[in-house]
């Protein structure tokens, strides 16, 4: 039977120093990896045990061992040539996006959510990198429009094509970023629809500029605005059906009394209209009932097929992955927060003009940090 492979004896020095080291967790991911394998061993663990908990091979913990045992924690750094720090290619970009993006237990990881070091350990064990900095890796993250977001709500979606809707979805984002080319019968033009509301007529919360109050119980001190109670809305509600065309970086909106299956279809039409016909166009849209094709329905289907239209449907509790959402939580911050409409009218109105403003100023800088705030996809 072979002899079993440990580390050497540590000195009380060296086990504090490979603690520091992982504790840490910054710098090269390669030399946090090899020390944490390390002091598994010094904790006397086995080969066969530290493999699995470091996902790696039994081949690769014995070398990161011998190696240490020979040259000590000169074997930690990992040997690179002198010069600038390496850059990334676009694939790899793509890849490191893709991968934070999705979750852990898509890779068979026993994990929750992706820390830093969690990642970047993953990323460079399947060989997407050779190393990657955590500080470095959070730098690329954010240059991609990636952040670290505290999820309010969370649902596990039951759907089983979870990963292909998904990745799709993804790819013709990609498409519409310029960062892919279509391929063949892949559209050219991705539009994201949803609809918003219920539009009813009530007072929303928000913030406004107002004098400092001079005192409590002073009649003659300066007021805030008041906004009406509402205890009967009699007034019924309305539907915002939306398009965000991400190739010309516009929003497109209808206010319509019911979202039904032919309401829909009216809107899908006004969006093809937008394009040429030869053009084939992409729209990214939820599970709503009226946007599917059923057994005694087959309009939705017959029109995308008949007009040269994809529709890429998001997974079930996915509806995060529609970059018109995002759009959403600008138009409620800017044309909706703080205002108490009389009607309808007023209220279309409004939302129409906020359209008009948001596609003549795309590039607004407040917007955009709405925007982006909101975005995840």
């Amino acid at each position: 039977m072979a002899e079993r492979v440990y580390v050497r004896e540590l000195s009380n020095d060296e086990g504090r120093k490979l603690l520091s080291i992982v504790r840490r967790g910054s710098g090269s991911v390669v030399r946090w990896r090899r020390a944490q394998i390390v002091l598994w061993s010094a904790q006397g663990r086995d080969v066969p045990a530290i493999a699995q908990i470091a996902f790696s091979s039994e081949d690769r913990v014995r070398e990161v061992i011998h190696n240490f045992n020979d040259d000590g924690f000169d074997s930690l750094a990992p040997k690179y040539a002198g010069g600038r720090p390496p850059t990334f290619t676009l694939p790899q970009r793509r890849e490191i996006k893709k991968i934070a993006l999705s979750r852990p237990t898509d890779h068979d990881l026993p994990f929750s959510t992706w820390s830093l070091s969690k990642l970047a350990e993953f990323l460079v064990a399947e060989g997407v990198v050779d190393d990657i900095s955590h500080e470095g890796l959070r730098v690329l993250l954010r240059e991609e429009g990636v952040s670290f977001q505290v999820i309010k709500t969370f649902k596990t979606s039951n759907d089983p094509d979870y990963e292909a809707k998904k990745n799709r979805v993804l790819e013709l984002y990609d498409i519409a970023d310029g960062k892919a080319p279509p391929g063949p019968g892949d559209p050219t033009v991705v539009i994201c629809m949803d609809e918003f509301g219920p539009l009813n007529l009530q007072p929303h919360p928000g913030k406004q500029w107002a004098p400092v109050a001079a005192g409590k119980g002073d009649p003659d001190a300066p007021r805030r605005r008041r906004m009406r109670a509402t205890y009967k809305r009699p007034n019924g509600v309305r539907h915002l059906m939306a398009g965000y065309d991400l190739s010309t970086d516009r929003l497109y909106g209808h206010v319509v009394v019911r979202k039904d299956r032919t309401a829909f279809l009216a809107f899908c039409r006004y969006l093809r209209s937008l394009h040429p016909p030869e053009v084939r166009i992409a729209i990214v849209l939820d599970n709503f009932s009226p946007h599917l094709s059923t057994q005694t329905d087959q309009r939705v289907g017959q029109w995308a097929a008949a007009n040269n239209v994809e529709l890429a449907y998001v997974p079930f509790y996915g509806s995060w992955l529609n970059r018109i959402e995002a759009q959403f939580t600008a138009l409620r911050y800017f044309a909706l927060d703080g205002t108490d409409h009389p009607s309808h009218q007023a209220q279309a109105r409004m939302i129409r003009r906020y359209i008009a403003w948001r596609n003549r100023n795309a590039h607004n800088r407040h917007l955009r940090e709405v925007v982006n705030r909101a975005n995840v996809a």
